[in-house]
């Protein structure tokens, strides 16, 4: 029986292993499986060696401060594998983890094919890695075709697969009259998918809120959360009392929620080609300690955060980073589009003809799954 490892180390690529494993499930029932993952996953009946919460870090200072326990973390998680002796490791996204796991493995084991799932952002930063990458990587799966240059001059073996955000999804309809209020327009917020984001940007966004209902009545706020961080958000709601709040983390509901909406505010990250995708106007947020954000600035070599932004060398979605993250300057940003809808049109305009050079031409999960079914049959 052939064996497959699945390594992530957050959520969303728990997610994107977890599409990208049910396809191949559906054509193979003889295959045998272990990870280290989170819901998704578990949702396929594949076991997890440990709780993914455990090496969910996204700062700097939350890596050091947590060094030893990640190193003993990649360890123990490197330990399994061998034990586990697949015929794939599987590694998705979170590079600073898998990718030092996978590194470890195939030095002690170079029988085992290493397949990765979402380039590490050379283009954005530390370059000089792909050159490493060759060592230990068999194949590399990019999300966006401008990536092909740097791992072709490594001669390092990749297929472009595109972004599995710009997807289009067939949803089953759901009512969502006992969710939101009919007569009120919809806002969505999107918070992070890990706690340490949450904490940060939740209390912005709630003051958000407060400043938007002192002046409108007309709207409701809607949280994309993650079975991970829904609780942490609700509880925070309750302390408030908010009457035009949900949280919702249902996949289904939430792309409903967020065609249905007229603006979104969203948290720097992939998160954000999933607005782009559904045709919702919005701004980029983000926020770390000064430490953190210190350390990003040296190291980064693009100018913007979001990847629209980044292809088109302009600021065509707003970005409002470290101290201009707060409620009054969210507040100011989002009644300035609400009031002009030309602007939102030009906006999605900008975006849609960037999508169209950067959207593959079938599905990231179908076309993933294919490679890694190629190396199942070698």
């Amino acid at each position: 029986m052939k064996k497959i490892f699945i390594l992530t180390g957050e959520p969303s690529g728990d997610k994107l292993a977890s599409e990208v494993i049910s396809k191949i499930k559906k054509k193979r029932s003889d295959l045998d499986f272990l990870c280290v993952g989170g819901s998704y996953l578990e949702k396929l009946g594949i076991k997890s060696i440990f709780d993914q919460k455990e090496i969910t870090y996204i700062a700097f200072t939350d890596v050091i401060l947590n060094f030893l326990k990640i190193k003993r973390k990649i360890n123990e998680t490197v330990k399994e594998i061998l034990k586990f002796n697949p015929d794939i490791l599987f590694s998705v996204d979170s590079p600073d983890f898998t990718l030092r796991v996978a590194e470890k493995v195939k030095k002690i084991n170079p029988n085992i094919k290493t397949i990765h799932y979402v380039a590490p952002q050379v283009w954005v930063w530390r370059e000089g890695r792909v050159k490493n990458f060759k060592k230990f990587l068999d194949h590399i799966l990019l999300l966006f075709n401008f990536e092909k240059k740097y791992f072709d001059k490594e001669n390092i073996k990749n297929t472009f697969v595109g972004h599995p955000l710009l997807e289009h999804k067939e949803n089953v309809k759901t009512s969502l009259s006992n969710i939101i209020d009919d007569n009120k327009k919809i806002i969505s917020l999107f918070a992070g998918s890990r706690t340490s984001e949450t904490n940060i940007l939740l209390p912005i966004l709630l003051n958000f809120i407060k400043l938007m209902n002192e002046k409108f009545n007309e709207y409701n706020f809607i949280f994309h959360a993650t079975d991970q961080n829904k609780d942490l958000i609700k509880d925070e709601i309750r302390k408030i009392n908010f009457n035009n709040v949900e949280v919702i983390s249902d996949e289904n509901i939430k792309s409903q929620i967020l065609s249905n909406s007229i603006f979104a505010v969203v948290k720097s990250g992939t998160v954000s080609l999933e607005i782009c995708n559904a045709k919702v106007p919005s701004i980029i947020i983000y926020k770390m300690n000064f430490i953190n954000f210190f350390i990003v600035k040296s190291l980064v070599k693009t100018k913007f955060a979001n990847i629209i932004n980044i292809i088109n060398q302009k600021e065509v979605i707003p970005e409002l980073i470290q101290k201009e993250c707060n409620a009054k300057e969210i507040f100011r940003s989002v009644v300035y589009f609400l009031k002009n809808p030309d602007l939102m049109k030009k906006q999605i305009n900008e975006i849609n003809n960037t999508l169209d050079e950067i959207k593959s031409k079938t599905s990231s999960s179908s076309e993933a799954s294919k490679v890694v079914s190629r190396y199942l049959s070698t």
